[in-house]
């Protein structure tokens, strides 16, 4: 999960690199380091935040990384880059080499001398171990032996090129005029070219001043397509916001826009017939999927199952076929990756929600809707996870259509509800003042509750996650008619409960279980679009008046805002939360 940079060209390498890195910093930020060939071979590594590197050489050839750490503890010594025993050789690495113990012991047994506790070193003494003169040779055979998730970049302080190589871990090429890039991530480089090339598992790439060759693993040359990407520089940037969530969380009525836009722009939509559902991914795109379980059971009436990957991958399996739904912003997810490629296995129908064009877990569905958010830099997700809902209600709303689930004009209905989804998030924009008071009021507490009903209970979920992810006060979310089954124990004098009371079939259920909080001496934050809610809480956040399918659109924006205020009132890091990385791409 960390990520990882290289350059060769006519630029100074150190500030590609450093400022690459800096874009890449929400994959990691544990320790950071560089290394550039420049009359030899310099590294450069520190333990922290990238700003903590100081590089006093240069040249144009260079990698660099960012790291997450998963082996080792984070510390100058593990940073990467990581060389060989004589410092000809220097290696990146993003993922997890399985098998880093066995030939660990066998480079150690034939007299190399091994100074981190990392399994990434591993690379560069294997390489080194296969040298005779090329390193386009010796990359190939050391590649050969590892087992893991990998994306890996290497250079040798002799020989003008690059070597890298994809597996199960995000690698993308920036093509330049006499230059050349390499990244985990597309921002990484966007300030210098917008024409990439995606690299797929098991594919390694020999990078130069003037030409960029893709091979399979045994060595035959590869042809592959050049992409323009849309996005701009300024996307990845802050733009005058103080933070990159800030920054996204306003984006948002765009981003949905733009992947309605680019959704209704598909000439034509075959999923095939299908009677059962099942929705796989993690974190914040868990979220999305159950929040689309209600809807699409709702407009199809067909069952609908939602899973965490990580406990999907490994279930007993189910004989009977369904359509599973894998969502995942980065398209790079470890888990969400695995159980779609068991899906695909068992002959199961699949169909991808991401950002990311070309991303791996493109690589094992039948079928990919993607959003069309941009960049998202703040490792706390906003517009991407508004993005997903978009895409899910999309589809739920033209497969209803088209399995004579709903009328014709119940689907035209629904259509220009999607259309004006922007619209509401906007008027929810409109009250980041009111919220960043309450946001005061919550910095307090060291304990919250977030409780919701029906297709309300994911946001709920959701918001609870966001003001863990970056305040650290912890929050639990809850069905609301399950409070009184054990977590009404937990009420406090003053504890806030953030319920969301929208004006649904659900509504006067939703009083009855703030009525039960209250009397506990909750301080009770309602977001609703109903005046009257006011009488029974302490404090009322008028919402935009919203259909009530829609109100999972406008509630989540609160509550990012909620808690993007309170970290703020806080002094956290916004941006870089402790312990998380943005792509979660070993398991």
């Amino acid at each position: 999960m960390c990520g990882i940079v290289g350059y060769i060209g006519f630029r100074s390498a150190r500030e590609v690199l450093l400022k690459s890195l800096k874009r890449l910093e929400y994959r990691g930020y544990d320790s950071a380091g560089v290394a550039i060939v420049n009359d030899g071979l310099k590294v450069e590594k520190k333990k922290g935040f990238i700003e903590n590197l100081k590089v006093n050489f240069d040249g144009t050839l260079g990698i660099g990384h960012t790291r997450w750490a998963t082996h080792g503890v984070p510390s100058d010594r593990n940073a990467h880059p990581f060389v060989d025993c004589h410092g000809n050789i220097a290696v990146v690495h993003n993922g997890i080499i399985e098998n880093f113990m066995e030939l660990r012991e066998e480079l150690i047994s034939k007299g190399h001398v091994f100074t981190s506790e990392t399994d990434s070193e591993v690379v560069a003494h294997l390489i080194e171990e296969y040298y005779d003169g090329s390193l386009k040779d010796a990359f190939f055979k050391a590649v050969s032996r590892l087992k893991g998730s990998f994306a890996i970049a290497a250079i040798h302080r002799g020989e003008r090129k690059i070597m890298a190589v994809k597996n199960e871990s995000p690698l993308v090429i920036g093509i330049g005029d006499h230059e050349n890039f390499i990244a985990s991530d597309i921002p990484a480089f966007l300030e210098y070219t917008n024409r990439v090339i995606v690299l797929r598992d098991g594919e390694v790439c020999e990078v130069s001043d003037d030409y960029v060759r893709v091979y399979d693993m045994e060595g035959r040359e590869i042809r592959k397509e050049v992409q323009r990407i849309e996005w701009t520089v300024e996307d990845a940037e802050k733009g005058g916001y103080e933070h990159f969530m800030l920054k996204e969380i306003f984006e948002q009525p765009r981003a949905v826009d733009d992947t309605l836009r680019s959704l209704l722009a598909r000439t034509s939509d075959h999923w095939g017939d299908f009677q059962r559902i099942a929705i796989v991914a993690c974190g914040t795109s868990y979220h999305a999927g159950l929040t689309a379980k209600y809807v699409i059971e709702e407009l199809l009436h067909i069952p609908v199952e939602v899973y965490y990957a990580s406990e999907y991958r490994y279930r007993a399996n189910v004989d009977d076929s369904y359509l599973a739904i894998f969502i995942t912003q980065s398209g790079e997810t470890a888990d969400t990756i695995g159980a779609a490629r068991r899906a695909k296995a068992h002959g199961h129908r699949t169909l991808a929600i991401t950002n990311v064009v070309g991303s791996s877990i493109t690589n094992y569905v039948d079928h990919v809707l993607y959003t069309n958010a941009g960049p998202e830099i703040g490792v706390a997700a906003t517009k991407t996870f508004t993005s997903q809902l978009m895409a899910l209600y999309y589809f739920a709303i033209t497969s209803a259509e088209r399995m004579g689930r709903i009328s014709h004009g119940r689907y035209e209905e629904l259509m220009r509800s999607l259309h004006r989804v922007s619209y509401w998030i906007e008027a929810t924009l409109n009250l980041e003042d009111r919220i960043a008071e309450e946001a005061r009021r919550v910095a307090e507490s060291g304990n919250m509750f977030y409780i919701a009903r029906w297709l309300n209970y994911p946001i709920a979920l959701e918001g609870a996650l966001k003001m863990k992810e970056i305040s650290y006060i912890h929050a639990e979310g809850y069905p609301a008619g399950e409070l009184k089954h054990g977590p009404l124990a937990l009420i406090d004098d003053g504890m806030p409960v953030v319920a969301l009371v929208p004006e649904d079939r659900l509504y006067e259920k939703m009083l009855s279980n703030i009525k039960e909080v209250s009397a506990r001496n909750a301080y009770v934050i309602a977001l609703s679009s109903r005046e009257d809610v006011e009488k029974y809480v302490d404090t009322l956040l008028r919402m935009p008046k919203v259909d009530p399918l829609f109100t999972p659109f406008t509630n989540v924006v609160a509550l990012q805002l909620l808690a993007y205020h309170t970290a703020r009132v806080l002094g956290r890091e916004i941006d870089k939360p402790k312990n998380l990385a943005k792509s979660v791409t070993v398991e």
